[in-house]
């Protein structure tokens, strides 16, 4: 018993390479997938589970503030508004008329009223959009991108000179990998941002709604909420087509020289994470373009 402990023990036992070159790129990638594992991570969490819901309730406040103020604004903008709208007092008198204003006004009241939760509800389908391209592709989380064992086995067997090209090759492509790494957990950190700032300062632009003239203010502010809302399912497809190229790692020729062998595993690996970063980035961009927006 004590000795398949043992062989228990030893199997658990993972190989880290004491070679320099080696661990630099592995710990490149390591923060790689670190940083792709907390997208996946911030994409299915909602504004109020993000930094412990800390942020939020701060963001609460500044909405609640700002509703004061949203409705001082609404009867602002629906004055201006039957001012331009009708010719005459008159006109106002017919019944219709006066219908339609009623209900704008009512209706224009309880989109600055119960705009927050008419915002989380869009949110929410939204985030169901993003579970079901989830569970739909099989994607838990990210996959996770491993450096080669034949690359491994080649820096290993390189002496002291063979290994003086391959250290500028590993920091050139580490340092790459990294900034890579940090810009695309910046973009998604920066989609949460706006949805705090859309949130808090939506009370002003959904007063818009109260006047014809104006109301194009609050629709423009609808669809700009819903084009950031949308980014996380741009960034999971992204996440998907990244996790399915890393899958199939980078073919690597074993008969060729350390340093062909690295500097054309890094370049494809670099570009594909090129790719990646790309369309996280852009994710708004496409949003945009895919709506019309």
């Amino acid at each position: 018993m004590l000795k398949s402990a043992v062989m228990q023990r030893k199997q658990e036992v993972v190989y880290v390479s004491d070679n320099w070159v080696v661990q630099n790129l592995e710990n490149a990638l390591n923060t790689w997938n670190e940083k792709l594992a907390e997208i996946w991570q911030l994409i299915t969490q909602s504004p109020e589970q993000f930094k412990g819901g800390t942020i939020w309730s701060v963001i609460l406040n500044i909405h609640g503030a700002l509703q004061a103020i949203g409705l001082a604004l609404l009867v602002l903008f629906f004055v201006v508004g039957v001012m331009r709208t009708c010719g005459n007092f008159a006109e106002v008198k017919k019944p219709e008329h006066a219908l339609k204003l009623f209900i704008r006004f009512a209706l224009a009241k309880g989109v600055v009223t119960y705009g927050l939760e008419l915002m989380m509800a869009l949110f929410n389908i939204v985030q169901g959009v993003v579970s079901t391209i989830m569970n739909a592709a099989g994607f838990g989380s990210a996959t996770q991108t491993v450096l080669p064992q034949e690359i491994v086995t080649a820096v290993e067997d390189c002496g002291f000179f063979e290994s003086i090209p391959l250290w500028a090759v590993t920091l050139i492509g580490g340092l790459f990998i990294t900034i890579l790494s940090f810009i695309m957990i910046m973009s998604v950190y920066g989609r949460f941002f706006k949805l705090y700032l859309y949130t808090a300062i939506a009370p002003i632009p959904l007063s818009t709604f109260a006047g014809e003239p104006s109301q194009s203010v609050g629709k423009s502010f609808i669809k700009s909420y819903a084009a950031v809302c949308l980014e996380g399912a741009i960034i999971v497809l992204a996440c998907i087509i990244f996790s399915l190229f890393a899958a199939a790692p980078p073919a690597v020729n074993p008969d060729a020289a350390a340093v062909s062998m690295v500097w054309s595993y890094i370049g494809e690996l670099v570009f594909n994470m090129l790719v990646l970063v790309g369309a996280v980035k852009m994710a708004d961009r496409v949003v945009r373009e895919m709506m019309g927006l």
